[in-house]
């Protein structure tokens, strides 16, 4: 018997736990449409970004007051208010050719750290039809002002806000920089957050040594990335009520299997896509069933959680316990030469 790879993702029922992270795959009609032949379960839009709201609202306001005071013959020379969006309703309208085109769910998602616009737009990427909605929260602390406190304060507050806005099922993707994620998470499915993404990768600039100055710098991501969402989605499944979603580091079926067994609900896929094209999407997929197939697994909700903290025998493997044990276990090899780290600690 083939075994069944649907699994359930902020209420709605998808037929792969493979989802299309946001990417330039998914900004994409025919990228889209060609991963949802290769098997993929949903696909999230790339983000809309608050800084592009922003600029619409601005080019709407110096339009609106542009000559305020100046005299003209006629009245009605100002464009409808749709005549000029500057850049969202480009979002809206791929957000509906998806819908149309594609049979699978279509998550949009929203980037950004502050209410304004947003909670206008998450209203209008329901109305164009979204399945669910993703709430991108990024953003970089840089004053020293703001604790801890406030910053958790205003996500929460962002995440309610949108929630009261929207009745799609809604998912939070965060970065891990929290003091005690566990509790910003069960603060966040309090606030009204469907669903966890985890986790945001942490972008950062370098510094452009020929021009002396400070460039974007964007990597595609590793395998070794995997181990952070791999550990806290472990940690918190079955201690918060909402779905969770793996993100950074999938680039092989074994990568997504050990994501499912600490208890994600999807596995969201987007590096590796980028670095191979959209057939490898089937290609976890297939690596997923050849192996439940071999160890008898009948479905993925089956073995989703079978090695999250509260299963495994030993739980202490999620916790510091793990950090000890990984420092003294270490040894090099043998052309490092003679000098034995077996007992001693490589904190570096």
């Amino acid at each position: 018997m083939t075994p069944d790879l649907t699994t359930t993702y902020l209420g709605l029922r998808l037929r792969s736990p493979i989802v299309a992270s946001a990417s330039p795959l998914t900004s994409n009609l025919e990228s889209l449409q060609e991963l949802e032949r290769h098997g993929i379960g949903a696909a999230v839009l790339p983000s809309l970004f608050e800084e592009q709201i922003e600029h619409e609202q601005i080019d709407v306001h110096e339009l609106l007051e542009h000559q305020t005071h100046s005299f003209g013959e006629a009245t009605t020379w100002f464009p409808e208010l749709e005549d000029y969006s500057t850049g969202p309703e480009a979002y809206l309208e791929h957000l509906r050719q998806a819908k149309a085109a594609l049979a699978i769910p279509v998550i949009a998602s929203l980037n950004g750290v502050s209410p304004g616009g947003w909670l206008r737009y998450a209203r209008l990427c329901e109305d164009a039809g979204a399945d669910a909605l993703e709430l991108n929260v990024y953003a970089v602390e840089t004053d020293v002002d703001v604790s801890a406190v406030d910053v958790e304060a205003r996500t929460i507050r962002l995440v309610r806000e949108v929630r009261e806005a929207v009745s799609i099922p809604l998912a939070v993707k965060v970065g891990p920089f929290y003091t005690a994620f566990a509790h910003m998470a069960a603060q966040l499915s309090d606030a009204g957050a469907d669903g966890l993404v985890l986790f945001n990768r942490f972008l950062q600039p370098d510094i452009d040594l020929e021009t002396l100055e400070i460039s974007p710098w964007l990597a595609l991501s590793t395998p070794a990335e995997l181990r952070l969402p791999l550990r806290w989605i472990a940690i918190l499944r079955g201690r918060v009520r909402v779905s969770l979603a793996a993100t950074t580091g999938v680039h092989d079926w074994q990568s997504a299997l050990k994501l499912l067994l600490a208890g994600a609900d999807v596995v969201m896929v987007a590096s590796a896509a980028l670095a191979r094209g959209p057939s490898v999407m089937a290609d976890l997929g297939a690596g997923l069933r050849t192996w439940m197939t071999e160890r008898e697994y009948a479905s993925v909700e089956q073995l989703k959680g079978s090695l999250s903290q509260a299963s495994c025998p030993d739980p202490a493997a999620f916790e510091r316990g793990n950090y000890m044990r990984a420092l003294v276990s270490y040894a090099p090899s043998p052309e490092a030469g003679p000098t034995s780290t077996s007992n001693r600690g490589i904190e570096r």
